[in-house]
């Protein structure tokens, strides 16, 4: 009930009595944030670019191909 009470409360903005919801503060480092925020933006593209034709056409068939294998359903009975 806790947890339904704060997904309510996020939901609407203020707490259930109508007080306002504690202000949440990044404890994380600014700087750091930044620069890792820029190493992901660029890390796929750069990536894409170092793998020849060949290699980024067989990571796709390897994922579409295992994306739509059959799966087992006797492991989601348990």
């Amino acid at each position: 009930m806790q947890i339904a009470r704060e997904v309510v409360e996020q939901a609407i903005g203020e707490q259930i009595d109508g007080s306002p919801l504690e202000e949440v503060v990044d404890q994380r480092n600014p700087h750091a944030v930044a620069l890792g925020s820029m190493g992901g933006k660029k890390g796929g593209t750069a990536r894409a670019n170092v793998l020849s034709a060949a290699r980024r056409k067989a990571i796709a068939k390897k994922a579409a191909a295992s994306r739509w294998k059959p799966h087992d359903d006797k492991a989601n009975e348990a």
